[in-house]
């Protein structure tokens, strides 16, 4: 299967490396930054430098391709997607934004190849884990998801290193949050609905964010009375946050923000992605709650040292690939990731990373894994 990835940042690097290494994929890596494809042309996989937002340029590069991966910010996948509904390729990407997530399903109508955005973490395998709970359930009543990327050894005021996209990560917090309330979608506003809980013995916060839920609502609506997603962070982050954007007015001026996060927190490839999903109903005449909790850690991959948020984002974005060139999945049109199997999904070699049970690792494995069924 030959790949297009557009995007030759940390999870664009890391997809091609997993992808090129099975030998199932003839990989290229596409980019306007030339020292991000120097670093993938060091390890032998093709690049070829492009202006990422320039749909013509991108259409006529990635002609002749099976799949086009989007590794890039979320305000450039409308603009990818076309491209390559032009081309006539399948489409994946990792988006959290719920508009540009709404514009590629549009695109996707009639479309005679696959368009499957939100392919990473959250939105992305949550969302499978979530679906698959809650159809063990006669009667859904409560479903709650809960995904936070931290860093293994906080030190700094905000409990948080950079782990992944800056711009991502602002928009998750100032973006409005799709919910179900009493059977009811609705939009709830980003940072509130704070609460904290302990797993393991460490104590966590959780406030609303933006784009976790991906398709979820629509999918689950009229079957559950109430449905949420939250991020994880260390107990005070929240808080500071809130003070950055409503206090100092930062929530409109985004640039600023992010030069401060990218001169002010550092990133680590120390950390650890935190999956927390509960769903409550009825089963058999009883009201039973089935939880799925994952701790995963930064680890040996293919020979090259990972953090969590690389194996979770790439590993999942892998593994939807590899089930859909299984055909295991749609072909073609809007493909949501709940119509991914969970039981495939951590079948599948990419989606073990997410198990501790894969042959990809190399040294200890430090995964936990709780599942109560």
């Amino acid at each position: 299967m030959k790949v297009a990835i557009v995007g030759a940042g940390l999870i664009g690097h890391t997809i091609a490396h997993m992808l090129r290494e099975t030998g199932d994929y003839e990989v290229v890596a596409f980019d306007r930054d030339p020292q991000a494809l120097a670093k993938l042309s060091a390890q032998g996989i093709p690049t070829e430098r492009i202006d990422s937002a320039d749909a013509n340029a991108l259409q006529n590069a990635v002609q002749g391709f099976d799949a086009l991966v989007n590794a890039l910010p979320y305000y450039l996948a409308v603009n990818v997607a076309a491209a390559a509904k032009a081309a006539g390729v399948h489409y994946f990407d990792l988006t959290e934004d719920v508009r540009a997530t709404n514009a590629i399903r549009s695109l996707a109508d009639g479309a005679t190849h696959a368009f499957m955005p939100q392919c990473g973490l959250a939105p992305g395998f949550i969302g499978i884990a979530a679906h698959e709970l809650a159809n063990r359930f006669s009667e859904i009543r409560e479903v709650k998801m809960r995904v936070g990327a931290l860093p293994e050894f906080p030190t700094n005021a905000l409990k948080y290193n950079l782990t992944w996209s800056v711009d991502g990560l602002i928009n998750e917090y100032c973006q409005p949050c799709e919910a179900i309330r009493d059977g009811r979608t609705q939009w709830v506003q980003p940072l509130e609905g704070l609460e904290h809980f302990s797993l393991d013995g460490i104590e966590y916060e959780a406030f609303n964010t933006s784009g976790g839920l991906g398709t979820l609502c629509e999918t689950l609506s009229g079957r559950v009375e109430s449905l949420d997603y939250k991020s994880v962070r260390y107990p005070g982050h929240r808080a500071l946050i809130q003070f950055l954007l409503e206090e100092l007015r930062l929530a409109s001026d985004r640039d600023t923000l992010k030069s401060i996060m990218r001169r002010s927190v550092p990133s680590t490839a120390q950390d650890v992605v935190l999956i927390f999903v509960t769903v409550t109903g009825m089963r058999d005449g009883q009201l039973v709650q089935d939880v799925f909790t994952r701790k995963i850690f930064a680890k040996t991959v293919y020979g090259v040292p990972m953090s969590a948020i690389q194996i979770t984002t790439a590993g999942a974005m892998c593994a939807v690939l590899d089930l859909f060139r299984e055909k295991k999945l749609p072909q073609s049109g809007f493909v949501r990731q709940e119509q991914v199997s969970l039981a495939d999904f951590l079948g599948n070699r990419f989606g073990k990373l997410y198990d501790g049970a894969s042959t990809l690792y190399e040294g200890a494995t430090t995964l936990k894994a709780v599942e109560a069924a």
